[in-house]
């Protein structure tokens, strides 16, 4: 099943890709790898915004956390190298959250959840998630993410 048609099947239509908002492209292909740029969470084409522990719950962070999933997709699809998915690697997570906020890990499975959906056991994957006190923009989250992908 091609990973368009695992989408379909999931009810997930994937946002266009947004563009970079500084000097950086948002996907380098290069040895066999996919390194996306960390992408923000937008849905229904507005940002979300706030920091954890502050003004946005772990499950409103969760949502979040999917949709810079969502993104990341949305940049391998533009980049033309979403078919070509071997495994996911690895995310890097970072949540805008208050110094006493210690929920970071359970933010960023909105996407680590995602990419097992998506990808099956190709979608298990290392990472890291942690919390910062601003991100750019003031997004609630971000991530990014190394992939294998074929290059043939």
């Amino acid at each position: 099943m091609t990973i368009e048609a695992r989408l379909a099947q999931l009810g997930i239509d994937l946002p266009e890709a947004a563009a970079p908002v500084a000097s950086y492209v948002p996907v380098v292909i290069e040895g066999g790898f996919a390194y996306v740029s960390g992408q923000l969470p937008f849905i229904d084409g507005k940002l979300v915004t706030g920091r954890l522990g502050e003004n946005v719950s772990p499950e409103e962070g969760q949502v979040a956390a999917r949709a810079c999933g969502l993104m990341i997709l949305a940049q391998l699809k533009k980049a033309g190298v979403l078919e070509k998915v071997r495994r996911v690697v690895k995310l890097g997570g970072f949540v805008s959250s208050t110094a006493d906020f210690t929920g970071q890990p359970a933010v960023v499975n909105g996407t680590s959840d995602l990419m097992v959906e998506v990808f099956g056991d190709a979608g298990k994957h290392a990472r890291s998630a942690v919390g910062v006190p601003v991100l750019p923009l003031g997004a609630a989250v971000e991530v990014d993410a190394i992939l294998a992908v074929d290059m043939d």
